[in-house]
């Protein structure tokens, strides 16, 4: 096989990630019934997990998943190693990718990560970096696809045609929901403060007709199948705290947003959390938050992700 990359969400065709979406669904049902499940452990498997950005719910879900899978895990930091230090990423590489058999990098940019993809031997994963959060998409989409399937049974008729709504800032999260509409074929109804605005150019895509923009938070939840948002400030923009809590005061998810959606609309965070800000503790605790299926399937997917990755297609 060769060595195939998940950098950003378009790095799977739609096909690939309707398959990842089945794998996915057989992984958590096994999981679930707490049968064993473990593709990697003969020969035994090992996933370097390195972390730049702090973590909870990316390191708890490769790590638990590798385990779960049969595999080993390498836990690194940037203040434990040499990444931290004068080694180019190059170097780091080269070195690391000639001793285990996968990768995910949680950093800052996204060029770090390309660097590092380009001279590994095995595959890269990105675990966030501040442009794209491509496995928290997955895992919001293969919740969608759980609580609201298809007749036909195909996990991309699911998300066809569906309406995503993005409220807040126009960060990693909302450019990996317009890759993920543009490919699947869905519209993102986009409401951000002036001056966070998404970026189509720098989100990759060709076909801005696979997202709408909204002055009114309110304006763009109606008719929505989803609702969906996140923290105010991102890791890395802590500066801008103060700023972003009056920019952003009018755009708080709450009930009266949710009133305006379709009646069965989902609503999903990628967490943590701050209620009160982007979201009422009415909504995310209320009937229609799905956001802890959300959290747990971040380590389903990304078990079907590594599976792909290592080992290619099985059904």
């Amino acid at each position: 096989m060769s060595i195939r990359h998940y950098l950003q969400f378009k790095d799977l065709t739609a096909d690939e990630t309707g398959y990842l979406f089945q794998r996915a669904a057989f992984i958590k049902q096994k999981f679930k019934a707490v049968e064993k499940y473990q593709p990697f452990a003969d020969p035994d498997r090992t996933l370097a997990l390195i972390f730049e950005k702090a973590s909870t719910r990316t390191r708890v879900s490769f790590e638990a998943g590798m385990y779960q899978m049969g595999g080993s895990v390498v836990h690194l930091t940037t203040g434990d190693s040499q990444l931290g230090r004068a080694e180019p990423i190059e170097d780091s590489a080269r070195v690391i990718s000639r001793m285990v058999d996968l990768v995910m990098i949680r950093t800052y940019e996204q060029t770090k990560i390309e660097r590092f993809a380009e001279f590994s031997r095995v595959p890269v994963i990105n675990g966030l970096t501040n442009e794209f959060h491509p496995c928290q998409i997955l895992a919001d989409l293969f919740t969608m696809v759980e609580h609201r399937p298809a007749a036909s049974g195909n996990p991309l008729d699911a998300i066809k045609g569906k309406v995503v709504t993005w409220v807040g800032d126009g960060n990693n999260m909302a450019n990996t929901w317009l890759q993920a509409a543009e490919m699947l074929d869905f519209t993102v109804h986009v409401s951000t403060p002036s001056g966070y605005e998404v970026d189509a150019k720098l989100a990759g895509i060709g076909d801005k007709s696979c997202f709408k923009v909204f002055k009114d938070p309110k304006e763009a939840c109606k008719g929505a199948d989803l609702v969906t948002t996140d923290v105010w400030t991102s890791m890395g923009y802590e500066a801008e705290n103060e700023a972003r809590r009056k920019a952003f005061a009018d755009w708080c998810v709450d009930e009266d947003m949710m009133a305006v959606a379709k009646p069965d609309a989902l609503f999903m965070h990628c967490l943590p959390a701050h209620r009160g800000e982007e979201v009422t503790s009415e909504v995310i605790d209320g009937p229609q938050s799905v956001v802890w299926d959300e959290a747990e399937n971040r380590m389903h997917v990304q078990k079907a992700l590594m599976e792909l990755l290592l080992l290619g297609r099985l059904a």
